[in-house]
């Protein structure tokens, strides 16, 4: 028969204790640093700002423009820049700015539509992101008139 040493005042029929020794420190999420892309907050904040009533476009005409054709070129990008067109996030590691260009509809308040997005915008950046929105500057450039034809309408050409 082998003999059986225990350490401490551990009992033959009582189970072994460790000590375990806590690694880290501290709540697991302030473990590691969290970066997030100028990209990610000028989605979010496009996203958001089209979503208010009154806001007919993102972006200057000629940026529409441009972004019409790259829509319709195979392997264009339209997608991602569609999002982000109008939009110009700069992001620091709490804090983030934004610079928004938009197009309003005709007969709306543009104060109100400006206070909407700005409220709207703050909103889901600082929900999904953590971040501090410090300031949200709203550039109209264009009214949308009822019988202006749509400048991203379909090509006569085929």
């Amino acid at each position: 028969m082998a003999d059986t040493t225990y350490s401490g005042d551990t009992a033959p029929n009582e189970p072994r204790r460790t000590s375990v020794t806590k690694r880290g420190g501290g709540d697991p999420a302030s473990r590691g640093r969290t970066t997030i892309a100028d990209g990610v907050v000028e989605k979010i904040a496009g996203l958001a700002a089209r979503d208010v009533d009154g806001v007919h476009a993102m972006g200057s005409g000629l940026s529409r423009t441009f972004g019409a054709v790259r829509d319709r070129v195979p392997g264009g990008g339209g997608g991602k820049a569609s999002v982000t067109r109008g939009v110009k996030a700069e992001v620091g590691e709490v804090q983030t700015a934004l610079d928004l260009e938009i197009v309003v509809d005709y007969g709306v308040s543009i104060a109100d539509v400006a206070g909407d997005v700005r409220e709207n915008v703050i909103n889901a950046v600082e929900r999904m992101t953590g971040l501090e929105v410090v300031e949200v500057n709203i550039a109209v450039s264009d009214v949308k008139l009822p019988d202006e034809e749509e400048e991203e309408s379909e090509s006569r050409l085929q």
